[in-house]
């Protein structure tokens, strides 16, 4: 009883962390930038590197709304071999940006709202990225999928990750335009 009155209680003097999950380990905070938080996740160090390459971070410390679909270590390690520090070379910062603004829809759609989009359209809804091409959404009515436009398939692992300028779902494969 005295622990479930103090978890009580932690929820009610903080809010933020009580809507958000956990992510990389580490508090996400509805009340900062998806940068912000995005750097205490220990799972997303390889994501962080990459937007500070390509000079994204001002942007994502803007005021959005943004719905970002966050790439783990993990996604980024199942590219091929030297992929990644390829991309973070300065010669390959269109490319690099262009990959991560893949990620990035304008608006904050919610996992509900992707997923009804996506019952609504017979399972599968079009997304246009702020890199100008398109992902599908897709939804079986539990789980959430994004295909890229080469036909690879990533799922939401935790959604709904709130910031002060969007929302974050963390994703368990990179998408490529």
């Amino acid at each position: 009883m005295i622990f479930k009155t103090l978890l009580i209680a932690a929820a009610i003097a903080s809010p933020a962390l009580a809507a958000n999950p956990m992510v990389g380990g580490a508090p996400m905070y509805a009340s900062k930038t998806i940068v912000d938080n995005a750097v205490n996740s220990k799972d997303h160090t390889t994501l962080v590197a990459a937007v500070s390459a390509a000079g994204l971070v001002p942007t994502l410390q803007g005021p959005g709304p943004f719905t970002v679909f966050a790439p783990t270590n993990a996604a980024f390690a199942k590219l091929p071999a030297g992929t990644v520090d390829s991309l973070l070379k300065p010669a390959n910062k269109a490319a690099l940006t262009g990959v991560l603004t893949y990620h990035v829809v304008p608006g904050m759609l919610t996992a509900k709202e992707l997923m009804t989009m996506a019952m609504q359209n017979g399972g599968k809804a079009s997304l246009t990225t702020v890199q100008g091409e398109t992902l599908v959404a897709s939804s079986d009515g539990r789980m959430l999928t994004l295909t890229d436009r080469k036909g690879s398939r990533s799922n939401v692992t935790i959604a709904d990750v709130r910031q002060s300028n969007g929302v974050i779902h963390v994703i368990d494969s990179v998408l490529l335009p």
